[in-house]
């Protein structure tokens, strides 16, 4: 293996501090105190083979030896059992650390990007948050547990192996110090080459791959023919499945090369070893049995060090990983809980809510989504927010459900700022419903009870009811265990709004936000989920954001924003007479053509 430059630029970019990486290992000590020790004895005990050969070589066979040659034999069959059931053990203790390791890894970066505000995964692009905690966090299991004790037990046979052809012959032990290197450098080089052929053919596999999914989908195919592009398409087509075939070529050619050189190199040093052994210069008075137990500690200590040649490039690779992974947990959130949380009781909330002179601008952007923003919704009332798209409307909703923090002013629930709140303690107080539904892949029973898990049947049902959607879950042949399908593929777009809606409902918030909750419903529906919505607003206070401005023409206050400003306020009468924005809105409405909705 070789360095991807990839991965050395992004350690060199963001450096990982090795007792950080230990620090995931420090819970785990004791074990991987036992690995090691099982480790170093599976490599002392397997070095005793060559060495049992030697004696029924040299000594059991040629005097007939009987006793001499059972003990050797069954030591033999000994060594093996105690290598391999060491093996296991070994394997199991360190799979066992190395998913503990993982799983704590994985939690704690699931938990911490849970923490992050919704402008985070706005601006991440998609699939890099799932590619990071599971691609990722997985490509370093293999550092996790295999590579730490790939060195270690490399490390230990190659050093014990080298000690103990040492003890059979120093005179074969210094040719070996010759031929040794140059073979494995031999061998790497042409395992190498391998390698980058193989890069090179996964790099044309995938532009077919691409090709072929940018050339024959629908709209690929319609373009084709709409420009004549097709003939070029295909050529390009061939150029690339034809430079797949060199490629292909290549590549077998070279595993081949590889295997030829592996073998070759397994016959030659043996053979070397054979020459120097019946040289009256070189053999040293050797036996039969040390040669044979000299030759098979030689073809054992020539994979370890192979394996050690590698470790460099794993590693550097691993600690990419663990940067790339360690970036997501030093993120800091932009919206951070409370260290110290205010201390409220979400049953015993009157509702009072207060805007005052806030603004937010969002990252990138050249101006404000909202500016010195000073709203008040007394508790128990109803708030209508209207204007045109990009007014700051869903911003003010995002507010105060936190989604978003101000840089400047503040958001309160009687009296109490939003930032002191403890999250869930919020998300009991607030409730949101907003114009993009959301339903987990599970059933509708599932999905309620997120929203409160202890619920019971009755009250399911209550709040399917009051939303309008009841009668639609009764009819399903399995009722509230019908599965949702993914994103609630399974029901329309009305339908899913509904269900969020009886989400909200069986929540019970005493702080209701309804960012345009009935733009997916159909005008009948909407007549009808507006009747329970205004009985469920009974009480409590009331956020209602809409484009039609027929749903919020009974709100206690109207407040028309424009910019992120507040420009006209008061009851829809009011504005209606005042000829102002609000007026204009109105007036385009009633000219605007009724929309259906499915």
């Amino acid at each position: 293996m070789t360095v991807d430059p990839r991965d050395r630029a992004r350690l060199a970019e963001a450096p990982v501090p090795m007792s950080r990486v230990l620090a995931l290992f420090g819970p785990h000590r004791a074990r991987i105190g036992v690995v090691v020790a099982i480790i170093v004895v599976t490599s002392v005990v397997g070095l005793a083979q060559p060495f049992l050969v030697r004696e029924v070589v040299d000594v059991a066979l040629p005097q007939q030896d009987v006793r001499l040659l059972l003990l050797a034999v069954g030591g033999m069959v000994a060594v093996a059992a105690v290598t391999q059931l060491l093996g296991v053990v070994q394997t199991w203790l360190s799979t066992q650390v190395g998913q503990r390791v993982m799983h704590g890894l994985r939690t704690e970066v699931f938990t911490h990007l849970q923490r992050q505000s919704l402008g985070f995964f706005t601006r991440t692009r998609g699939g890099e948050v799932q590619s990071r905690l599971v691609n990722d966090v997985g490509g370093m299991q293999g550092v996790v547990t295999s590579t730490a004790t790939s060195i270690a037990s490399n490390v230990t046979t190659a050093v014990a192996t080298a000690v103990a052809m040492a003890a059979l012959s120093w005179r074969l032990s210094l040719l070996s110090l010759v031929v040794i290197p140059p073979a494995i450098w031999l061998t790497r080089k042409v395992a190498l080459i391998r390698r980058e052929v193989t890069a090179r053919q996964q790099g044309a596999l995938a532009d077919l791959n691409h090709q072929i999914d940018e050339g024959l989908s629908v709209s690929a195919v319609r373009l084709a023919k709409t420009l004549g592009t097709g003939p070029r398409a295909a050529e390009r087509f061939a150029t690339t499945s034809d430079s797949l075939v060199d490629l292909e070529l290549r590549s077998q050619l070279a595993g081949r090369w590889r295997m030829a050189t592996m073998q070759i190199v397994f016959s030659v040093i043996p053979a070397l070893v054979y020459l120097a052994a019946g040289l009256p210069a070189t053999s040293g008075g050797m036996t039969i049995g040390t040669l044979v137990a000299f030759t098979a500690l030689q073809g054992g200590i020539f994979r370890p060090l192979m394996g050690l040649l590698n470790v460099g490039a794993q590693w550097v690779a691993s600690m990419a990983l663990f940067s790339r992974v360690f970036e997501y947990l030093d993120l800091v959130p932009d919206v951070p809980a409370p260290v110290s949380p205010v201390a409220l009781d979400p049953r015993r909330v009157r509702g009072d809510v207060r805007i005052e002179d806030v603004t937010l601008r969002y990252p990138g952007s050249d101006r404000d989504a909202v500016a010195g923003l000073s709203l008040t919704v007394p508790a128990g009332s109803t708030l209508a927010l209207v204007g045109p798209t990009g007014s700051g409307k869903s911003t003010v909703a995002g507010l105060l459900a936190r989604l978003h923090d101000p840089d400047t002013g503040r958001v309160t629930v009687d009296g109490v700022d939003v930032r002191d709140l403890d999250p869930e303690v919020l998300a009991s107080v607030v409730g949101v419903v907003s114009q993009e539904s959301y339903l987990v892949h599970a059933s509708v029973r599932d999905n309620l009870l997120l929203a409160r898990p202890e619920a019971s049947e009755g009250e399911l049902w209550g709040a399917l009811a009051a939303a309008q959607v009841a009668d639609l879950v009764a009819s399903l042949p399995d009722g509230l265990d019908t599965m949702v399908g993914a994103r609630g593929h399974r029901f329309s777009g009305g339908e899913q709004q509904r269900l969020a809606v009886a989400r909200t409902i069986l929540r019970d918030p005493p702080v209701l936000v309804l960012d345009e909750a009935t733009s997916a419903l159909d005008t009948a529906t909407e007549r009808a989920l507006q009747l329970a919505l205004d009985e469920l607003a009974r009480g409590r206070t009331t956020v209602t954001i809409a484009h039609r401005l027929s749903t919020v023409r009974d709100a206690d206050r109207i407040a028309v924003l424009d910019g992120g400003r507040l420009v006209e306020s008061g009851t829809h009468d009011e504005l209606a007479a005042a000829g102002g924005r609000y007026a204009a809105l109105v007036a385009a409405a009633d000219r605007a053509p009724v929309p259906s909705h499915a």
